[in-house]
């Protein structure tokens, strides 16, 4: 089976274009912001449970070739701190805050269950043991009997995804400026690019 090789785009592309004109002002201001936030203090979670979410989303979204980390997981914490949603949810979920904690609860007990230790103490082969265990919903624990585990996984993985390329330096690196639409999109045929969308570099393998 040939192995897929993933694409390479130039740095840079999205913070260029965000000091043309065309990209609107209030997505200007707001992918700015993502790209010189401070650290963020939690607010809906604890320490502990913003610790823990850290790590488990530093295996759903490894970033270990980043000199720069994305901070995938403060705006989870704000969101559920404004009591935000996106306006539905699974019937046999809980709403999102609830889902959340009793989520992280139960990968603790998943992961004492499985290797009598607490995820973060875990190696990353363990981690990821835990985690498909919680996405196959076979994983141990008493809060995955309220609770379906796959969803949960489900749930997290699609906002850790989303808030990992919704920062400016994700974008670079799939080629994505699709936020630059004051001009319009006029080359819309197979292959074609605007002028303004990064060309790929071609792989020296």
């Amino acid at each position: 089976m040939k192995t897929l090789t993933p694409s390479v785009y130039p740095a840079g592309t999205v913070r260029a274009l965000l000091k043309t004109d065309q990209v609107t002002e209030a997505t200007r201001q707001a992918l700015t912001e993502r790209l010189k936030t401070p650290p963020h203090q939690p607010t809906f979670f604890s320490a502990d449970e913003f610790a823990l979410l850290t790590a488990i989303c530093d295996r759903l979204i490894p970033q270990d070739g980043r000199s720069e980390r994305i901070d995938t997981v403060s705006s989870i914490d704000q969101r559920l701190a404004g009591n935000k949603t996106n306006g539905w949810r699974y019937d046999s979920m809980p709403a999102d805050g609830e889902a959340y904690k009793r989520g992280l609860q139960g990968i603790q007990e998943s992961a004492q269950a499985m290797f009598g230790q607490y995820f973060e103490a875990l190696s990353e082969t363990q981690r990821d043991l835990v985690l498909k265990g919680v996405q196959s919903a076979e994983a141990p624990g008493p809060i995955w009997q309220t609770m379906p585990a796959n969803r949960f996984f489900e749930e997290l993985l699609a906002e850790a995804t989303e808030s990992y390329y919704s920062h400016p330096l994700a974008q670079e690196e799939i080629g994505y400026v699709g936020m630059a639409d004051v001009p319009a999109w006029q080359r819309i045929g197979l292959n074609q690019l605007e002028h303004r969308e990064p060309r790929e570099i071609a792989n020296p393998d």
